[in-house]
């Protein structure tokens, strides 16, 4: 096997997309094996190789790490993407559980029956322009930094920009009252290793589709 981490679960992106966005705007390389079948799950599960029989996997620096906000932390502070001292850890630890509140109603959303998808979407809106994203406008303009925490790129900014484009992708206007968050992505987009990630052929996977939230359900059948 080679040194680079290798990352287990669906093609798609689910638990396992902050994870791929944090390796690449580290500028690690990273190689992925898809599950497509319940057996392969399995066998995942038999061979001890899920600690709580749950995905993502990412085998790194020798272990076998699940638990996607343990990996995260891991990631984070191996890079140097956690803060210079536990103030700014702490502060953001705060952004991060934040934005992954907004991102666990995106994340739902493709398995929302067809009744209840608008107003699923409207509760998306609601809570981005109303709750969260108002947060980090604030932020940004009291503090008249580029980044989140610290004047230094981290783990925080990393999860705004993932959360920021996965809501646009829904409603394109929401950025619309927010022009310290327009300014945070035009110059998040331009990192060299995010402006990376986000070309076509990157391993940044594509909306959900009626076929991933299929493979979803057959993978993780009870």
């Amino acid at each position: 096997m080679s040194g680079k981490p290798r990352l287990t679960y669906l093609n798609g992106r689910g638990r396992m997309e902050p994870i791929r966005w944090l390796l690449a705007a580290a500028g690690v390389e990273f190689e992925e094996v898809y599950l497509e079948t319940k057996e392969q799950y399995d066998k995942l599960i038999k061979d001890g190789f899920l600690l709580f029989q749950q995905v993502p996997l990412v085998e790194i620096d020798g272990m076998k790490m699940v638990q996607t906000r343990a990996i995260l932390s891991y990631i984070a502070g191996k890079y140097n993407l956690y803060g210079k001292d536990l103030k700014e850890r702490a502060l953001i630890d705060m952004y991060v559980e934040g934005i992954a509140d907004l991102m666990q109603m995106i994340l739902m959303f493709p398995f929302s029956p067809p009744e209840a998808k608008e107003k699923n979407l409207d509760s998306i809106k609601e809570r981005a322009t109303n709750r969260y994203f108002p947060v980090f406008e604030k932020v940004l303009k009291q503090h008249g930094q580029d980044f989140l925490v610290g004047n230094k790129f981290s783990w925080a900014d990393v999860q705004l920009m993932e959360a920021i484009l996965a809501v646009e992708e829904k409603i394109p206007a929401v950025l619309s009252a927010f022009p310290q968050l327009q300014m945070f992505k035009t110059k998040m987009s331009n990192m060299p290793t995010i402006k990376k990630f986000l070309q076509p052929g990157s391993p940044r996977k594509p909306p959900p589709d009626a076929h991933y939230v299929e493979t979803v359900l057959k993978v993780f059948k009870k």
